[in-house]
């Protein structure tokens, strides 16, 4: 009896599999399709499946059948096709490995599926499925590393032996967190021993591959697990240095807490969106670098500018789109702005020029202003939440008044120019920034005000 959760995925499989079988061809459902589908996890995204059946051969007995066919990764192994609404990527059996000095594995092929699974990266994901044609014949399971198992009993293991699975393709060593925190797998001892050896091999892999790997693992519903784990194996040494420089010694007489510790609460707070998840993941790296001690403690002076520098300058390095990096940049060094928020401390121009500086993350801000709070004294905890309910209050009650998304001058440019008979230039920008300052301090002006105030100006401005 095929169990009720395979139904769905086997009938859009079987009659591409019967094609296959009809070409002289298996086909098999492989990696993490199988694995959630063991897990009883819901699926999403492509259909993976491996073959003996060469990208050429794929061609031909997918032609006439699919609606679209591509094949620019053929000369990999794969070719991707659609059917109706569904995508399927079609892999030749396979093995890869890196060379020492080069960023692009080589492929070789290969007839039998166990090949293509022992060179896959986890015990997990190296299950293949074989799907039967319209016979209807059960699915069978093809699992020679024990994938199952390790399933049922929570252990992250390599097909082969660590030291060849990492060797061959390095990046699984970051990847290794992200499954160690997704699937709440514990890693082997001999996989947690080989990462510090190869660490090396990280350096021959792209930047944008890192940069995909660790966003995959930032929006896991808990990625701590999986920072932790780069962090003690010295992989975070390699790729985000930032991190482990945050695991700042105890300070027994001052009391500070650990500021990686603390980093990582704050992750884990957080809701799985990559802006937010990145922003609280950097948002203290600047504190190893303004780290002092004084007579009332440790403090961190101005490391929210410090860190946001630091947190571009890696983003970039690893390759993020130019809108995430500044994004995730503004929100480090903003982390700090509602800190001795109160309603006898801030006018409601303290509060438009907080809405002002967020801009499109404010929300994002607030989230992260409330997940910053890790402390386990419960009325500290409190207390901040409250104030960030009232700063938000505050916030809804200005915008229904003032429309606070919108905020802007109340006269343009055009306006400028013709009541003050100029031309385009530096006075007009200067002039539009005068009645910005105004409209934040003192809510909307009117065009009458907002033209007295610009007379004023200009007055004191010619005569300086």
């Amino acid at each position: 009896m095929i169990p009720e959760r395979l139904a769905p995925v086997l009938s859009e499989v079987r009659p591409l599999a019967a094609r296959f079988e009809a070409a002289g061809h298996r086909v098999y459902l492989v990696g993490g399709i199988v694995r959630d589908l063991v897990l009883g996890r819901s699926l999403g995204g492509d259909i993976d499946l491996t073959t003996d059946a060469r990208p050429e051969e794929t061609t031909a007995v997918v032609a006439g059948w699919a609606d679209a066919v591509w094949d620019q990764g053929a000369r990999f192994g794969t070719v991707g096709l659609k059917r109706a609404d569904t995508v399927f990527e079609i892999t030749t059996h396979r093995g890869e490995a890196y060379a020492p000095d080069s960023r692009k594995p080589k492929v070789a092929f290969a007839d039998d599926v166990e090949a293509d699974l022992a060179r896959r990266d986890f015990t997990v994901n190296a299950m293949a499925l074989r799907v039967t044609g319209d016979d209807g014949q059960d699915p069978q399971l093809i699992d020679p590393h024990g994938g199952v198992a390790d399933l049922a009993a929570g252990v992250l293991r390599t097909p082969l032996s660590p030291e060849e699975s990492f060797s061959d393709d390095p990046l699984r060593m970051l990847r290794a967190a992200r499954f160690i925190a997704g699937y709440g797998l514990t890693p082997a001892p001999e996989l947690v021993a080989a990462v510090p050896v190869l660490l090396d091999r990280l350096e021959i892999v792209s930047a944008e591959r890192v940069r995909d790997e660790l966003t995959k693992l930032m929006v896991v519903d808990d990625p701590s697990a999986g920072l932790w784990f780069l962090v003690d194996t010295g992989v975070a040494d390699v790729i985000l240095p930032e991190l482990p420089a945050m695991r700042v010694e105890q300070d027994p007489i001052h009391r500070h807490k650990d500021v990686l510790a603390h980093t990582i609460a704050v992750v884990a707070k957080t809701s799985p969106s990559l802006i937010v998840r990145m922003a609280a993941l950097l948002h203290d790296v600047g504190k190893p670098k303004t780290r002092s001690i004084g007579p009332r403690g440790v403090s961190f002076h101005h490391h929210e500018v410090v860190g946001a520098r630091m947190a571009r300058d890696r983003l970039r390095a690893l390759r993020f789109p130019n809108d995430e990096v500044e994004a995730i940049s503004q929100l480090v060094y903003l982390h700090l702005r509602f800190h001795g928020y109160g309603d006898d401390v801030w006018t409601d121009a303290a509060v438009r020029r907080y809405v002002r500086d967020a801009g499109d993350l404010l929300e994002e801000l607030n989230e992260l202003t409330r997940c910053d709070c890790t402390t386990r004294n419960e009325r500290k905890a409190r207390m901040l939440a409250q104030r960030m309910d009232a700063l938000e209050a505050r916030i809804a009650e200005l915008r229904e008044r003032e429309e606070l998304a919108a905020i802007r001058p109340d006269l343009d440019g055009a306006q400028v120019m013709a009541h003050l008979g100029i031309p385009p230039g530096r006075e007009v920008g200067e002039a539009l920034a005068m009645l910005l300052e105004a409209r934040l301090e003192d809510g909307p002006l009117g065009e009458e005000e907002a033209r007295r105030r610009l007379d004023e100006w200009w007055t004191a401005r010619s005569s300086a």
